[in-house]
């Protein structure tokens, strides 16, 4: 992934959004990685993906449910309370 520093992105904003259309583009800001710029399609596909995924949980959830494999609430916190606990 190419990187710009912020500066450079801003002074080259207009090139910067050709780029980004081939792949991302990191930004710096004083040497630490602040964004990564993307294309319009590249968010619409992560987008996609990711209600996807959330389906995929969710009907997930829902057959765990029907299946009964589900526990209460206060099993939980205190099966985790126990293992912090040592």
């Amino acid at each position: 992934m190419e990187r710009l520093n912020a500066s450079d992105a801003k002074r080259e904003f207009g090139e910067m959004l050709i780029k980004v259309q081939r792949g991302p583009i990191g930004i710096n800001k004083n040497g630490k990685p602040i964004a990564v710029v993307i294309s319009a399609m590249e968010y619409e596909q992560l987008e996609a993906l990711k209600e996807k995924q959330l389906q995929a949980a969710i009907q997930e959830g829902i057959h765990d449910l029907q299946a009964g494999k589900v526990t209460e609430g206060k099993t939980v916190i205190n099966h985790l309370r126990k293992r912090i606990s040592g």
